[in-house]
């Protein structure tokens, strides 16, 4: 049974080193590139200044969800997510099994 497991391990570690680490290597790089760029675009959130001034709320505040930069947002949270998530496989994956 130990054998077995041994041989498992063995033939995925051969599999990720050729295969997914390099797929997982680049879309960590895309992540990480497409992060640095969408958090240059977005347009700083000044709605806190307006609420001093007692302006009302209009049409595009009301629909904030619907809008380009929301949907910005949300993308910059899941590609945060993946970059994450991959940063913690890689580690665990770089640390040697100890025997």
């Amino acid at each position: 049974m130990n054998s077995m497991m041994n041989m498992l391990m063995a033939s995925f570690g051969e599999i990720w080193h050729s295969v997914l680490q390099p797929i997982a290597l680049v879309v960590m790089a895309l992540c990480a590139i497409f992060i640095i760029f969408v958090v240059l675009f977005q347009p700083g959130n000044s709605s806190g200044i307006s609420a001093l001034g007692g302006q009302t709320e209009t049409f595009l505040g009301k629909n904030k969800n619907k809008t380009f930069e929301h949907k910005m947002k949300k993308l910059t949270v899941v590609c945060g997510i993946i970059f994450a998530i991959l940063a913690v496989v890689f580690a665990i994956i770089a640390v040697p099994a100890s025997n």
